[in-house]
């Protein structure tokens, strides 16, 4: 049996082409085949005024930025995410407030953000952890309520849906990540979704510099007529790197429907087994996107061991970001936060894996399981 990965790239065989024809043109910055990339996402995938830029870190930020959070501003996040989610607070010198998470899925715990926020709250950053979207319903009313600004971190989200609408549609801004990875690669990337096309249009400035490209003309001394009235970054996507996403967009529901069939059939081996208890992922309301799927697991740092043995890789992918030094400052008690970083642990899930590996990973579990 071939070696199982943990994670899996994704290259869609046309890409070589799409992207020899984008390199064949030398237009190779961001140009025609970025708007098509934006325009792809929004038809096939139901996104909302889609902005593409250069890393899911960047569309935090950017986010951030289009949200108003500014210097000394609180923005509330969970602490189980990778760690560009709390950079992405600090590159706007606001501060991060963490909020504890529920220990069934890792999400954000809705009901904790009254008790945390104050009269400096200016956004919240819900991250769908593992693919499985926060309870946005609860989130986004709270936070008109209290005139706060959501911006969904949804790098592991891309094609998850909650109550029947895409993620990426749903809240004031969407940020997505298109690295290596990810559901979708453009080899980095990612993108802001708005549900203003005002903010989706401040975004397209704010991503080149402040300069208004789309409304502006070049003038007779070979330069554009146009004012920067804002502070702008270097945060577009290519024409190389979207002509990759174009390719990659092709299969995307299927292979997104493959993730699915085998986390179901993770959940059918492994739903009765004593030591294990699994994370909740799909239910009435929401559909996971299944980019990683999670569990708690006792004698977890042994379980992973066992399962190393048998040649199926298992990881926790990230505990809680508040242990890095540079977030000391922002600590606060976390206790579910801290009893998830005890247990939880995931397993190799995406379409790159055929049924015998994915049936040797379920007599490996099992196995593992009962041997304790």
């Amino acid at each position: 049996m071939d070696r199982i990965n943990f994670f899996n790239t994704y290259i869609d065989p046309n890409s070589v082409q799409k992207v020899s024809e984008t390199l064949q043109s030398t237009f190779v910055s961001e140009g025609k085949k970025v708007k098509e990339f934006e325009v792809s996402l929004e038809n096939k995938l139901g996104l909302k005024n889609v902005v593409a830029v250069n890393s899911g870190t960047s569309a935090l930020h950017l986010g951030l930025v289009l949200a108003g959070v500014k210097e000394g501003d609180e923005v509330i996040i969970p602490s189980q995410t990778f760690i560009a989610t709390g950079l992405a607070v600090l590159m706007q010198k606001a501060v991060p407030v963490f909020s504890d998470i529920q220990y069934h899925d890792g999400n954000l715990d809705p009901t904790l953000l009254e008790k945390i926020k104050t009269p400096k709250t200016k956004a919240i950053i819900p991250v769908h952890w593992a693919g499985r979207p926060c309870e946005m319903n609860t989130i986004n009313s709270w936070a008109k309520e209290n005139n706060i600004k959501v911006v969904e971190d949804a790098a592991h989200a891309l094609g998850a849906s909650y109550h029947s609408k895409e993620i990426g549609s749903i809240s004031d801004f969407t940020c997505f990540s298109f690295q290596a990875i990810k559901h979708l690669t453009t080899g980095d990337g990612g993108a802001v979704c708005s549900k203003s096309i005002e903010k989706a249009n401040e975004a397209r400035r704010r991503r080149w510099f402040g300069l208004d490209r789309l409304n502006s003309k070049v003038s007779p001394l070979g330069e554009r007529d146009c004012d920067v009235k804002e502070l702008g970054y270097k945060y577009h996507l290519n024409d190389l790197g979207a002509s990759l996403g174009l390719a990659n967009l092709k299969h995307f529901k299927e292979r997104l429907e493959r993730r699915s069939q085998i986390a179901s059939k993770y959940d059918s081996a492994f739903c009765e087994l004593r030591g294990l208890t699994l994370f909740r992922r799909n239910d009435s309301e929401r559909h996971s996107a299944n980019w990683l799927y999670g569990l708690h697991a006792q004698n977890r740092d042994q379980f992973i061991i066992k399962l190393k043995e048998k040649g199926v890789p298992a990881s926790v992918v990230h505990q809680g970001i508040d242990r890095f030094s540079i977030f000391k400052d922002f600590r606060t008690e976390l206790p579910i936060q801290r009893e998830f970083d005890k247990s939880q642990v995931h397993l190799p899930l995406h379409d790159g894996l055929t049924d015998e590996q994915v049936d040797w990973i379920i007599d490996s579990v099992i196995k593992s399981v009962q041997s304790f």
